[in-house]
């Protein structure tokens, strides 16, 4: 019988950074990529954060596939990272399909993601993998669930049970569902974010209920904030617009380019009257909802701007509302505080949406225990969450009668090993570090690169220069030493001086014993300077030698 083996590369104890790997034998299927942006403690100039997708690398022979659920970056903006090192067919739906295949242009991937249905089957090899569509915020959203000898191995992505909508690029298939739960399921895969929430998310996910009556009690100009992948929000709004005779100006055109995708999908026809291009655009306008969208904390910074008359479109009017329909989420506080502190100070009537007020479209206590109550799963893998909203999750499948010991709580970089239908061991795992992307795209997989500015931000750096003769490996110039937040070198001559003495030293001996090389030169005198440093002043500063060889003509 197939040995199957699950594990995270990311997705777990943390909002963000998604990506699971199913292995059945000696084939591996990565379901998402995705990724999560730092936190206000770790900013430091990156950008964001991917899995450490260093497994795969060793293993890229035995990756069959990549399956993205969604069009949302927790799930898929980490993909091209793993594409310049991988030559592995991606699986999508369409929408995600033509999402991507603009991030493979902008990353110069000559690549194209292989487009399949909702609902439908895919072969790959000797495996068979169903397909079941789920409503999310985004249209195009699926579920997968693996065939195997042992019983399925479902995962949900993200869900929420929604009978009102009848948009068919957002709808959820119950009927699957049950006929799913007809076969053996080994292991259900369920996400978490939600988890602690009572009741179903439905129809709580709605702002029209909040929004529309300000909308119709003013004739003037609204700006609302929104996340640009939440296209179910943003179809709230062009129908609030429709009904109230209003038009609507995108801030940002990629978020037309979105709707501009649904129309050519057929998943939803926006009037052409309805869009006010950049070029027809006036400030002064009474009859608009503008809306500043972005990804992450951009939506914030790009209002913030705003709010200070530095944008190129708006400019911010006392006859103003701004709805704040965008709920800080993680790694966003820091952004969404400063915009909502200078809007405030601002002559402007602000009306701000909360997460409370409005829930975030993912499965709530009772939409779980729905999917549990159809699949009736051997073993439940709670995922997608922070590890409170992992635990809530499991305590959910308690509450339904499930034994603690079919109940699997993962750490990052832990396998769930299954044989003849029986989890039989959670002790194998993998160390990873998070990978940091800086603003130029590169990467930083074990961290150094935050370790250094951390450093450099608290303990301070020494800069410890001479220069040597090429041919001989004599002292010619020098010791040149620069410290920067360690000491005050009034008050610690003799530590400069011994700094420089310890580099010189170093040299000394390596030439005497012949095995002079400068970068290992420059290593071993940076251990000392460090030891010697940490002694006198009880600080680890970043210690920076240099040695500079001169080529002198005879």
């Amino acid at each position: 019988m197939q040995k199957i083996r699950i594990m995270a590369l990311g997705g777990l104890d943390e909002d963000g950074k998604n990506m699971y790997l199913v292995e059945i034998d000696d084939d591996i299927f990565v379901v998402d990529a995705g990724l999560k942006y730092p936190s206000n403690n770790e900013q430091l100039g990156i950008e964001y954060i991917i899995p450490d997708m260093t497994y795969l690398f060793e293993n890229k022979e035995r990756v069959k596939a990549v399956f993205i659920t969604h069009g949302h970056d927790d799930v898929m903006a980490g993909l091209v990272h793993l594409l310049k090192e991988i030559d592995v067919p991606v699986y999508t739906a369409a929408l995600t399909g033509k999402i991507l295949e603009n991030e493979f242009k902008k990353h110069k991937i000559k690549k194209h993601p292989r487009i399949i249905k909702r609902n439908g089957d895919v072969k790959i090899g000797k495996h068979i993998i169903h397909t079941f569509s789920v409503m999310q915020s985004i249209a195009d959203g699926f579920g997968l669930s693996f065939e195997t000898q042992q019983g399925q191995i479902i995962y949900t992505s993200e869900f929420i049970v929604d009978y009102d909508f009848m948009n068919q690029a957002f709808s959820m298939d119950i009927n699957t569902f049950s006929k799913m739960g007809q076969n053996e399921v080994l292991c259900l895969m369920t996400e978490s974010v939600g988890a602690q929430r009572e009741g179903y998310t439905s129809p709580r996910h709605r702002i029209t209920g909040i929004c529309e009556h300000y909308i119709e009690e003013s004739d003037k100009r609204f700006i609302i904030t929104l996340y640009k992948q939440n296209l179910f929000r943003v179809i709230e709004v062009l129908e609030m617009a429709k009904r109230n005779k209003r038009r609507v100006f995108f801030h940002d055109s990629d978020h037309v380019r979105l709707l501009n995708y649904l129309d050519e999908l057929g998943y939803y026809k926006v009037p052409k009257d309805l869009i006010i291009g950049a070029r027809d655009f006036r400030n002064d306008d009474e009859d608009v909802i503008c809306v500043v969208s972005g990804s992450g904390n951009e939506v914030f910074t790009i209002m913030n701007r705003i709010t200070l008359d530095e944008d190129k479109y708006l400019e911010l009017r006392s006859s103003d509302t701004v709805i704040i329909a965008s709920p800080v989420v993680p790694g966003t506080e820091k952004e969404a505080s400063d915009m909502e502190n200078d809007l405030y100070k601002r002559d402007v009537k602000v009306i701000k949406i909360n997460a409370k007020q409005v829930l975030s479209m993912h499965a709530s206590i009772e939409d779980l225990k729905m999917m549990l109550f159809m699949l009736k799963p051997k073993y439940y893998l709670p995922v997608k969450g922070e590890y409170a909203e992992l635990v809530a999750n499991a305590n959910i499948a308690t509450g339904m009668g499930y034994r603690p010991d079919k109940i699997i709580i993962l750490d990052n970089g832990q396998f769930a090993t299954f044989e003849n239908g029986r989890l039989v061991s959670t002790r194998d795992h993998i160390t990873l570090n998070d990978t940091l992307i800086d603003g130029n795209d590169r990467l930083d997989v074990q961290g150094m690169v935050l370790r250094d500015r951390e450093t450099l931000s608290t303990e301070g750096a020494i800069v410890v220069g001479v220069f040597l003769n090429f041919k001989t490996k004599e002292v010619i110039g020098g010791p040149d030493i620069q410290s920067r937040g360690v000491i005050y070198l009034k008050d610690a001559d003799y530590i400069i001086n011994e700094i420089g003495n310890i580099l010189i030293e170093t040299i000394n001996e390596a030439v005497k014993d012949n095995n002079y090389d400068n970068m290992q030169t420059r290593m071993q005198a940076k251990e000392k300077i460090a030891r010697y440093v940490l002694k006198e002043t009880g600080k680890r500063p970043m210690i920076l030698p240099a040695i500079v060889e001169i080529n002198i003509e005879a």
